[in-house]
């Protein structure tokens, strides 16, 4: 019997704003290492299960980066978020299919520091055990002090519960039997899909229809209901088993838990980035773009991005996500995107913008291009800082070196490729009534966007 492993990598990251935006999330960041959080996980799950055994579901609007990141693993992509029960159905059946077996299957999240992989590796293994007996095992995390931030499970009756008040939470840790939560389970397919059909019999109906020849259509999976493995399953079933997870562990899911891991200075402090320090104690001041001055500051946090600044006391991490919710519901772009906006080929930062113009500089890695495509309503002026251009533009083939330039008028079929070795950098000027990255038609795409 194999053993598969499935990456859940759907995430918004909302409570490590401003670093985490919605389309460029937590688990494709690189917090802690020059590896992401999901390329550490996949490096976490390969030490003990087949690479090509790793499978990872995300949000179809993460897809192309997460495949940018894992290359050749297998990436569902869900039509629209509808949290973690029906994403893990599909992926267990779609598993199922693929290996021909009835394998068991390691459920992890992408946002998780575990380094000591040996002893992450023996607790899986106890798992599989269970798993392979027919149930569904849970793995629970000893707490060691009253986190809100986390679920709880109650080893003795299997109780799961929701993030608790600081109360509730100490009143769990006193009990001595309550486990945070991981999100993380082991399976046979086989018995997933019985006790969905049994219990979440919704969902089972709408997964039964789909065969993944064209990977999941939005047609049924939209009808799926928003529910958590939890809720969905785990509360429900009588074959859950829990095995507490004997490495160390660490959800790195606030800013209070990246100071926790962070390397700290004599003083307590966490800094990364370009950062002047006078006095400050027990505090983490991470800056991306600019120098930051700190003095004086005790359990603060402060983060700088090129286009805002975070600013709180480390008991009240877990309260960055309203800041988010609240730009969401502004409709203010700060909670959605970077400047810098990372794509398959490379990247691009917005520098200005007003009315009827927006400039950007574009990086295109070697060997990758952008989509051949145009524009409705709006014309370019590309310019050549560094490297070697090759561009299309209307069925004619330019080479520009740099210093060069050239005019893509509105409706002109173009591509900027990089054929060579060498970084290409340009400087982009959009001119035009409506600059939005939806004014694209594309009509060939290597990185299979439509």
């Amino acid at each position: 019997m194999s053993i598969y492993g499935l990456i859940l990598a759907g995430g918004s990251g909302s409570r490590l704003w401003p670093l985490s935006r919605e389309l460029y999330p937590k688990q494709l960041l690189n917090l802690n290492s020059d590896r992401s959080l999901l390329q550490s996980t996949f490096d976490r799950l390969a030490v003990f299960i087949t690479p090509e055994n790793i499978v990872s579901i995300t949000n179809i609007k993460h897809a192309p980066n997460v495949k940018l990141q894992l290359g050749s693993t297998t990436v569902l992509s869900e039509p629209v978020s509808k949290n973690t029960a029906p994403a893990i159905v599909l992926a267990a059946k779609f598993i199922a299919q693929k290996s021909g077996e009835d394998p068991v299957i390691l459920v992890v999240p992408s946002d998780h520091l575990i380094k000591n992989i040996d002893k992450f590796r023996a607790t899986v293994e106890k798992g599989e055990k269970l798993a392979k007996e027919g149930y569904i095992v849970t793995f629970g995390v000893k707490p060691n002090y009253p986190e809100t931030g986390y679920g709880y499970i109650n080893a003795e009756n299997m109780q799961f519960v929701e993030k608790p008040d600081a109360r509730t939470a100490q009143k769990y840790l006193d009990a001595g039997t309550y486990y945070w939560n991981a999100g993380i389970f082991m399976f046979k397919a086989s018995t997933l899909l019985a006790e969905t059909a049994r219990l979440a019999p919704e969902i089972a109906k709408i997964a039964d229809k789909i065969d993944f020849t064209d990977g999941i259509p939005y047609v049924e999976f939209e009808k799926m209901p928003s529910i958590s493995i939890d809720y969905a399953i785990m509360e429900k079933s009588g074959k859950i088993k829990l095995i507490p997870l004997e490495s160390d562990w660490n959800d790195l899911g606030s800013w209070q838990s990246i100071y926790d891991t962070g390397e700290k200075d004599a003083d307590g402090n966490v800094f990364s980035g370009t950062v002047l320090n006078e006095g400050s104690k027990n505090s983490l001041v991470y800056s991306s773009s600019k120098l930051v001055a700190a003095i004086g500051l005790e359990d603060t946090i402060i983060v700088e991005t090129e286009d805002a600044i975070l600013a709180c006391k480390k008991d009240r991490s877990q309260d960055v996500k309203q800041v988010y919710e609240t730009l969401r519901a502004q409709n203010n772009d700060a909670h959605l995107v970077h400047k810098t906006v990372h794509r398959p080929w490379g990247w691009y930062t917005v520098m200005t913008q007003g009315k009827g113009f927006l400039t950007k500089t574009i990086h295109v890695n070697p060997g990758h291009k952008l989509s051949v495509q145009s524009h409705e309503h709006r014309s370019e002026h590309w310019v050549v800082l560094s490297g070697m251009a090759k561009v299309l533009l209307d069925g004619k083939e330019h080479t520009l070196e740099a210093g060069k330039s050239i005019d893509i008028p509105v409706k002109a079929v173009h591509s900027l490729q990089n054929p060579y070795k060498e970084d290409i950098e340009i400087i982009e000027v959009q001119k035009g009534d409506i600059l939005s990255e939806d004014d694209i038609i594309r009509y060939e795409d290597i990185y299979g966007r439509s």
